[in-house]
C-alpha cells in the first residue's frame, strides 16, 4: 500500500499552515489556535475533545475494523520571536512567530485527518489526533497537563506517533533512529552576589562579573573533563546581565543557561557536577549565589521497533536516499514526557529551503511547503500501517 492524497487536500493544508502562521500564539495561549483546530475538525466531521491544558484538543477517528490505537500527535504553540521574513502571510503578531514549523505540524495532522476519516473502512482500530499545547514551554510543557487532564482517559494509545519540521534534510528526506532522537533540556538561574564599589578601588569590592566569568570559563570544563566523550552533552550560557556603568564595580550578577544530554546518567554527571563547581568557583572568591536549576524535559527515546518500522515504510515509499543517517539533536522535545509512558515514535520532516536556509527558532526561518505533502503522505500511510502492525503483533 502507497498513499498518495488528492492534490486538493494538500492545498488546503497549505492554505491552513498560512492562516495558522499569520495568527500564532504563544505557549498557553493557544485560544484561537485551538478554536480554529476545532472547525476544521468538525467540517471534516471528526469527533473531538477540548479543554486539556486549556486548549489542547483530541479529536477521535474510530475505524469500522475493531482494532488497537495509534495516537498521532502535533504541536500547536509558536515562539517569542519577531518575524523577519517577507511572506504575504508574514506573522501579524508584534513578537510572535511559527519559527519552530508548529503550524505546519498542525496543519499537516488536520489533513492527515481528513484522509484518515475518509478511510475508516480501512482502519483496524482508532486514530487519536492530539493537538499539543504549551510545547514551547520548558520546563512545564503540555505533555503533562494534558495527561494529568485526562486526555487518554477514554481512549489509551497502544504507540503515539509525532514528526517534526527539520531544515538540515532536503524535502523528500526523513530522519529517525532508534533510542534517544533529542535531548534531555535543563535550564539554569544563577544569581551572584559580590559587593560593588569604585572602579578604581577593586580590592574594597568583591567583582561580581569577575566572579561570573570565572563560573563560565569552569562550566565549560565539566562537558570536557567530566563526560565520556562517546556521549553527547552540552552546556550553553545565553544571558548574562550585570553592572551599571563603566566606573562601578558590580556587586551582582545573573547567568541563565542550559545543561543538554542524551542520557539519563550524563544528565546527572552534568547535574552533581554543576551544583559543585559553581558553589565552590562562587565561594573561593568571596562571593554568595542563588542557584535555580530547572529539571526539563526528558529525552525523546524511540522505541527501537517503532523507529525500525517507519524508516521501512519510508524507503519502501521513498526509497533508500530518502532515509539518510542521522544523529540525534540535544534540542528539548515535550513529546518525550509522551514517550515515557507509551511506546512510540519522533520522526523528522525535511523541509530545506536551499543555501538560504536558517535553523529551527531564528526569526528567518522559512520551510519548503512541498514538504507538506511528504508529511501528509507519510502520517497517513504510517498510521494505517501501525494498526496493521499493533494487531498482528
Amino acid at each position: 500500500m502507497s498513499i498518495n492524497v488528492d492534490q486538493s487536500l494538500i492545498e488546503e493544508v497549505i492554505e491552513l499552515r498560512r492562516h495558522l502562521h499569520q495568527y500564532p500564539e504563544l505557549s498557553e495561549e493557544e485560544f484561537q489556535t485551538s478554536e480554529t483546530i476545532q472547525t476544521y475538525l468538525s467540517k471534516y466531521g471528526i469527533p473531538f475533545k477540548s479543554g486539556f491544558a486549556k486548549t489542547g484538543v483530541l479529536g477521535v477517528i474510530e475505524g469500522e475494523k475493531p482494532g488497537k490505537t495509534v495516537c498521532l500527535r502535533a504541536d500547536i504553540d509558536a515562539l517569542p520571536v519577531e518575524e523577519k521574513n517577507d511572506l504575504s502571510f508574514q506573522s501579524t503578531e508584534p513578537g510572535v512567530m511559527h519559527a519552530c514549523g508548529h503550524d505546519a505540524h498542525t496543519a499537516m495532522l488536520i489533513g492527515v485527518g481528513k484522509e484518515l476519516n475518509n478511510r475508516k473502512a480501512e482502519l483496524e482500530g482508532t486514530v487519536l489526533l492530539l493537538f499539543q499545547p504549551a510545547e514551547e514551554n520548558a520546563p512545564a510543557g503540555g505533555a503533562l497537563k494534558m495527561l494529568d487532564d485526562g486526555v487518554f482517559a477514554e481512549y489509551e494509545p497502544d504507540v503515539m506517533i509525532a514528526q517534526h519540521v527539520w531544515p538540515d534534510l532536503e524535502v523528500g528526506q526523513f530522519g529517525v533512529l532508534p533510542g534517544a532522537m533529542m535531548g534531555n533540556s535543563d535550564r539554569f538561574k544563577l544569581t551572584i552576589k559580590g559587593s560593588g564599589g569604585h572602579a578604581s578601588m577593586p580590592h574594597q569590592t568583591v567583582d561580581a562579573i569577575v566572579v561570573a566569568t570565572q563560573v563560565i570559563q569552569a562550566l565549560q570544563t565539566i562537558v570536557s573533563r567530566n563526560v565520556d566523550p562517546a556521549n553527547q552533552a552540552v552546556i550553553t550560557v545565553g544571558k548574562v546581565e550585570s553592572g551599571y556603568r563603566y566606573n562601578v564595580i558590580a556587586d551582582e550578577a545573573t547567568i541563565e543557561g542550559t545543561l543538554r544530554s542524551s542520557t539519563s546518567e550524563t544528565k546527572q554527571i552534568l547535574k552533581e557536577r554543576f551544583y559543585d563547581l559553581v558553589q565552590y568557583v562562587v565561594k573561593s572568591m568571596g562571593a554568595e549565589v542563588e542557584l535555580e536549576y530547572l529539571d526539563g524535559y526528558p529525552a525523546t527515546v524511540n522505541t527501537d521497533d517503532w523507529a525500525h518500522h517507519i524508516k521501512e515504510v519510508v524507503t519502501e515509499k521513498y526509497g533508500q536516499a530518502s532515509a539518510p543517517d542521522v544523529n540525534p539533536s540535544l534540542g528539548g522535545e515535550d513529546f518525550g514526557r509522551f514517550l515515557e509512558r507509551y511506546p512510540g515514535v519522533y520522526y523528522w520532516l525535511g523541509v530545506r529551503v536551499g543555501d538560504e536556509q536558517k535553523p529551527l527558532h531564528d526569526p528567518r526561518f522559512k520551510l519548503d511547503e512541498s514538504a507538506l505533502e511528504y508529511g501528509v503522505n507519510l502520517m497517513t500511510e504510517v498510521a494505517i500501517n501501525a494498526l496493521r502492525k499493533l494487531n498482528n503483533d
